[in-house]
């Protein structure tokens, strides 16, 4: 900082300090609140708080890094057992139609209610008028 910010600041504190500026910290002309009182015995209670003896201290059953590390070696050897059994899983679908064919009998094989059948069959006519009314109109002819 140069001696002349430095000289412009203290003539800044000097003008404040006699201009008769309250602060915070000049509490003598600080007009006291219904609460000032309540307030300041709170702080003065609390002025010490915390303590270091009220922190709560270090644990002691940390792991240690031999624990840590066989856990970390379990975790692989599980994760290696269950890669071996996925691999040997057969993912690749060989005959779709026979998959379909087989859903299907599942499928048939259980009974539908009455209600149901006539709900599609509602279902299916609802869905037909709206396709209907969803056609575009004719163009019109733009000729005089």
């Amino acid at each position: 900082m140069s001696a002349h910010s430095t000289k412009t600041i203290l003539v800044a504190v000097a003008g404040l300090a006699t201009c008769g500026c309250t602060t915070a910290l000049d509490r003598s002309q600080v007009v006291a609140s219904p609460m000032s009182e309540r307030v300041e015995a709170l702080v003065a209670a609390n002025r010490s708080y915390p303590r270091w003896a009220d922190f709560p201290t270090a644990p002691v059953d940390l792991l240690t890094p031999q624990a840590v590390a066989a856990r970390v070696g379990d975790l692989r050897g599980s994760s290696l057992r269950l890669t071996d059994e996925t691999s040997r899983i057969d993912w690749t679908l060989s005959d779709p139609e026979a998959l379909a064919a087989e859903t299907r009998q599942a499928v048939g094989a259980v009974p539908v209610s009455p209600d149901t059948v006539r709900t599609e069959a509602e279902v299916e006519a609802f869905a037909r008028r709206l396709r209907e009314r969803a056609k575009a109109p004719p163009p019109i002819d733009r000729q005089p």
